[in-house]
């Protein structure tokens, strides 16, 4: 069984360059950080009191039959028990604080990144495989941050204290302990090697599940349509169980190695016992020696337990950063130059100088093509699927860099103007437009401050739109609901138009499928608005049916990315070329769109 939604999902347990790096955002919050180092040590110095004082208890006090001084032993038991508390409180919130902080510097700086990004970038990374970058990888690292580092830390010190301390009351004792051990710190690393083997499946298939859900759910409507749901629910069914099995396997080692521990905790306790109650009777060993002994010989064995589940936690936030900064290190491949300036007027001059493109390699999309528009002028630009209509559109705004030749506005590379004050001076209206769930004024002016709520209105009012606002509930504040579900198609094409007007672009490109699947009367609505956004300013349409472009100035016609027509309707007509083939085609049944 193939999956295409896999990925890399687990990396090394430590790596000292990822380690490095991340250490760069905890960095700012040094001082936060040496205070709960210090408090660390306290902690690690304040668990070993208790138990100290309970020996004292036992052999000073109860073992000579006094109790003169145990409430003052009781009190400070309760005071150091009490005080560990409160350090353990302040330390774990520090550490917290520290990992919420550097998770909003890192979310940020990713979001700041992705949005530079070219579209290519995106065509190469899917939606799902980006959201988890930036929310559970991101929380990954938190957690090691806030928890999991503060925990291995903590159980490495405390671990470190009671072999000294065990050492320090009796070092017969703690070499006994030292022999069980040894074969239990193997046999931790055993388990430690198959709780990443599990883990690593686990992840995989998580990433599986995430990568297919976002599939299905966006493709909701094809599912239906088709019936697809019960071959869905199959495929879903069988990463679901891979799943399963893999959490199984993840269940099956923690359970295992647990009460591994444990055994090893109670042979070595029944062995000290043993060896520990002689030496008692003979009195070489004192009886709250003994006690304390093993007291901490417990305690040592709790910080292991907890050291190999942080072991695992530590591995999955090593890959989860090396999959976020293999993101961050990816270049910017659209970036502006370092003298790029803005035009001081446009005109709304386009030249396209012998332009060569392709997304890949040498499969070129457009070839040598090489035309110009004049200020005003009102052009189409229509061709067979895949002769690099669109391709046009999204070279002009420089959502791509042209392999040869140039793109030029009013006799400047496009290359050369800041991306940001392009895409001002150039608006798009798309086939397929966006709309977020914000109000109908702010899915026009993309909450775009310096647009005021008049300038709304007007635009909604010169291409047509207002008249389906206005009756809505809440007019211009009626929230809309994820995609524009509550708006009809036609609805959403107005919305996108009057978005383009309220901009204001001198230069204005135009998809004609925008208006390909609505009723007569809202594409009529919609083409007056287009007639009167057009007014003024240089526009160019990408055509595929050719009844909207009968009022342009020229037409282009393009074929296999090369400029193969340029004329009027009437000249090319005449011409009985591709693009009478193409009328010929949408026109043969007396005038029904094809």
């Amino acid at each position: 069984m193939t999956f295409y939604e896999d990925e890399s999902a687990i990396g090394k347990v430590y790596d000292r360059r990822i380690a490095a790096r991340l250490g760069g955002y905890v960095q700012p919050y040094a001082m936060p950080l040496a205070i709960a180092g210090v408090l660390m040590l306290a902690v690690a110095g304040l668990e070993l009191v208790p138990t100290l004082i309970v020996r004292h208890a036992i052999d000073e006090q109860i073992g000579k039959g006094r109790t003169d001084r145990l409430p003052v032993l009781a009190a400070g038991y309760t005071a150091a028990l009490l005080a560990s508390f409160v350090i353990r409180y302040g330390q774990a919130y520090l550490m917290a604080w520290v990992g919420q902080r550097v998770v909003v510097d890192l979310r940020m700086e990713l979001f700041r990144h992705l949005q530079r990004m070219s579209i290519s970038f995106f065509d190469r990374n899917p939606v799902g495989r980006l959201v988890v970058r930036l929310t559970g990888d991101v929380q990954q690292i938190e957690a090691v941050i806030s928890q999991g580092l503060v925990q291995i830390l903590t159980n490495l010190l405390m671990v470190s204290a009671i072999v000294v301390v065990l050492f320090v009351l009796d070092w017969r004792l703690a070499a006994i302990m030292t022999g069980f051990l040894v074969p239990l710190v193997g046999l931790v690393k055993v388990f430690a090697a198959a709780q990443r083997d599990a883990y690593r499946e686990q992840r995989i298939w998580i990433a599986r599940i995430n990568a297919y859900l976002n599939e299905m759910i966006s493709g909701i409507a094809i599912v239906q349509l088709f019936n697809r749901q019960a071959r869905n629910r199959q495929l879903f069914d069988e990463r679901n169980r891979g799943s399963l099995d893999a959490n199984l396997r993840v269940l099956f080692w923690y359970a295992v190695f647990d009460p591994t521990v444990a055994l090893f905790g109670a042979a070595t306790t029944g062995t000290i016992l043993w060896y520990g109650g002689g030496r008692i009777a003979s009195e070489t060993l004192t009886l709250g020696t003994l006690v304390a002994f093993i007291a901490y010989m417990q305690r040592f064995f709790w910080p292991i337990r907890e050291l190999a589940e942080r072991y695992t936690m530590l591995q999955g936030a090593m890959a989860s950063a090396e999959r976020i900064f293999g993101i961050l290190d990816q270049p910017e491949e659209v970036v502006d130059l370092p003298d790029a300036k803005p035009l001081d007027e446009v005109r709304g001059a386009i030249r396209f100088d012998h332009v060569w493109f392709a997304y890949q390699g040498e499969h070129w999309v457009l070839r040598g093509l090489d035309f110009s528009i004049a200020p005003g002028e009102r052009v189409a630009i229509v061709g067979p699927t895949g002769a690099g209509k669109s391709t046009m559109m999204s070279l002009l705004s420089r959502f791509y860099d042209v392999q040869q030749g140039d793109i030029l506005v009013d006799g400047v590379s496009v290359s050369a103007l800041p991306q940001r004050w392009l895409r001002r001076h150039v608006g798009i209206m798309l086939q397929d437009p966006w709309i977020y769930t914000d109000t109908v004024a702010e899915n026009i002016r993309l909450r775009d401050a310096s647009i005021s709520l008049d300038q709304v209105r007007a635009a909604a009012r010169a291409v047509g739109a207002d008249r389906f606002i206005e009756a809505l509930p809440e007019q211009y504040e009626t929230p809309l609901a994820e995609r524009g579900a509550n708006l009809s198609t036609g609805q959403k094409q107005l919305i996108a138009l009057a978005r383009v007007a309220a901009f204001n672009p001198e230069i204005v490109l135009v998809m004609d499928e925008a208006t390909a699947s609505i009723d007569p009367e809202t594409e009529a609505t919609i083409q007056r608005g287009l007639a009167e956004l057009m007014v003024g300013r240089t526009a160019v349409i990408i055509a595929h049916r050719l009844n909207t472009i009968r009022a342009v100035d020229r037409i282009l016609v393009l074929h296999h990315g090369e400029l193969a027509e340029d004329g009027t309707h009437e000249q090319l007509l005449a011409r009985g070329g591709i693009y009478a083939r193409l009328h010929e085609v949408q026109f043969k049944d007396g005038g029904t769109r094809a």
